[in-house]
């Protein structure tokens, strides 16, 4: 409780530090006109943003990508391990995703469209001796993400990003219902080349056997610097609170690194480390991010 009232006082001090900064990027003039582009009238290489990606961590980014170009965002293959006891009875659950992605495109300077998919998963749980496999396509996530401000000019920026996820998986790796939310992804540019990045979240929720949907909330914070010329690190926090009768709360500690091969092609492999009972006990993963 102590770390979500500490996430809610940071995400509050820095919403205030952006709203002072978002008149100073009101007033900074891109070095073009971006307006006039879209899906159809791409951004020219030249006027291209740095490339920044939803992750690896759990905190989004406030920013789109720019008009009339794609962004794939995929992991080669991630693991989680969760080991938990209800009732005295010890349950453990191994999980492979291989290949989980996000398709993106800019559809104008600031909005773009995604595509959530998780192409196979393989998922072992083991429980009084006996072991179950399940596999198959996971849930599919429509995304949009729509920029406030700083997209091109500016110390801070901040997006809107609604959703809605499809249960398209195999039977018994999802639970079976639509759900929903909004995510507010916000970005802040620090001294000593070091960036905070916030969001906040709330979601619509139903669980198999569930009546109704409930609702859940998170907040992360990833703190980020270049390291070396081509090496990017970040450590983060993310908080999860379901407001499900009897539903403890996630919290887990995250870090990564990114290599970037060009402007328009990234590396990253991290590890997210469950800090609760309810979390996810480690979930290691390698991927890439590829603009074009």
């Amino acid at each position: 409780m102590r770390m979500t009232k500490f996430l809610c006082c940071v995400l509050a001090l820095t919403g205030l530090a952006a709203v002072a900064d978002e008149e100073k990027n009101h007033s900074a003039e891109p070095a073009v006109d971006k307006s006039q582009f879209h899906l159809f009238n791409p951004t020219p290489s030249e006027h291209l943003r740095d490339m920044t990606t939803d992750g690896p961590g759990a905190t989004d980014s406030p920013y789109t990508v720019d008009a009339g170009h794609f962004q794939v965002e995929m992991a080669f293959v991630t693991y989680t391990s969760d080991r938990n006891s209800t009732a005295g009875v010890e349950k453990r659950v191994e999980a492979w995703h291989i290949a989980p992605l996000t398709l993106k495109v800019g559809l104008l300077n600031q909005a773009d469209a995604q595509l959530v998919l998780e192409p196979y998963n393989l998922v072992y749980e083991r429980s009084m001796g006996r072991q179950v496999t399940r596999r198959g396509f996971g849930d599919t996530t429509l995304r949009l993400k729509l920029n406030c401000w700083g997209n091109d000019t500016g110390r801070t920026a901040l997006a809107l990003m609604p959703y809605v996820k499809f249960p398209t998986s195999a039977e018994g790796l999802g639970n079976d219902n639509i759900e929903g939310g909004l995510i507010v992804p916000l970005s802040v540019e620090l001294p000593g080349d070091f960036y905070v990045g916030m969001s906040g979240g709330i979601a619509k929720v139903r669980h198999a056997g569930e009546p109704l949907h409930h609702t859940e909330y998170t907040a992360s914070i990833a703190l980020s610097r270049l390291l070396l010329a081509d090496f990017e690190g970040y450590v983060e926090c993310l908080n999860i609170l379901s407001t499900e009768s009897g539903v403890g709360r996630i919290t887990t500690f995250n870090t990564g690194l990114l290599y970037w091969l060009t402007d328009d092609l990234q590396l990253n492999a991290g590890v997210n480390i469950g800090l609760t009972s309810r979390a996810e006990d480690w979930h290691p993963f390698v991927g890439l991010a590829w603009r074009f």
